[in-house]
């Protein structure tokens, strides 16, 4: 039975911005198996974050989980990089997964954080307008 939940296993990246939410479903290998996107479910651009939308986005996941007898996922959650946390989609979309009975094996947050970066603009006295 342990051989059969390590074959299962696949990796759901969501990428969740305030502005859109991306969703790819991959293997272990790093092959992607299929991508939603908050622009392929709605056409109004201010709704394309929005926790509903991506409820519709998770109910596309489920079926390509369906289609390919994924049961156990291991969810990768990225905010945009620099911002605050993380969109208000990503919450919905696991919630939503775990109701139609796909078993979350991990939840990691995978943000990037800059650190540095260039040097501002300006000068010793700082940007004057």
């Amino acid at each position: 039975m342990a051989k059969d939940i390590k074959d299962n296993v696949f990796v759901l990246n969501i990428y969740a911005s305030f502005n859109n939410t991306v969703v790819s479903l991959n293997d272990l290998a790093g092959n992607t198996i299929g991508k939603v996107t908050g622009g392929l479910v709605t056409k109004h651009n201010r709704m394309k974050a929005n926790p509903t939308i991506a409820m519709f986005i998770a109910k596309r996941i489920q079926e390509m989980c369906r289609d390919y007898k994924v049961t156990n996922l291991e969810v990768r959650m990225r905010g945009q990089t620099g911002a605050t946390g993380i969109g208000p989609g990503a919450n919905a979309i696991i919630k939503t997964l775990t109701k139609e009975g796909i078993r979350i094996r991990s939840i990691s947050d995978v943000t990037k954080i800059p650190r540095g970066g260039p040097k501002k603009k300006g000068g010793r006295r700082g940007r004057r307008v």
